[in-house]
């Protein structure tokens, strides 16, 4: 069984890639849980990274996904758990970048494991789950 999951940015890359192995992780959770689930930073990094390389037949497949899944909003709370997130990773020397940490934040707040490629970024978050779905 696969815990509700929250995709990151390199995961939901992979997937309108056709990635074999991402897709097989995709259609085993879409069998438990009826839909992917992504935060709408995701959304922002993918679309601005697809503009830029005017990747049609990506974004075709990535507007495909966005249509048939879950986006989840910024709200007062994943900002609050993620501004915490930040004040502690800034006080450690281990800041990961803004929108990881949004992303990580979303995840908390909405008690979903963080399925990531990037693990050794996103552990240096205290009670983060992560997933990768590559492996």
């Amino acid at each position: 069984m696969m815990k509700p999951t929250l995709l990151d940015t390199d995961t939901l890359s992979q997937l309108v890639r056709r990635q074999p192995l991402a897709l097989q992780r995709a259609e085993q959770y879409m069998v438990e849980h009826g839909e992917l689930q992504f935060s709408i930073i995701t959304y922002y990094e993918s679309l601005s990274g697809l503009l830029y390389k005017d990747a049609r037949q990506q974004m075709d497949r990535f507007q495909a996904l966005v249509r048939l899944h879950q986006l989840l909003p910024l709200t007062i709370e994943s900002v609050n758990v993620s501004a915490r997130i930040e004040a502690d990773l800034r006080r450690r020397g281990l800041s990961i970048g803004a929108t990881d940490t949004l992303i990580a934040g979303v995840a908390l707040a909405n008690n979903l494991v963080l399925a990531t490629s990037n693990t050794k970024h996103f552990e240096r978050i205290e009670g983060l789950q992560l997933a990768n779905w590559m492996q």
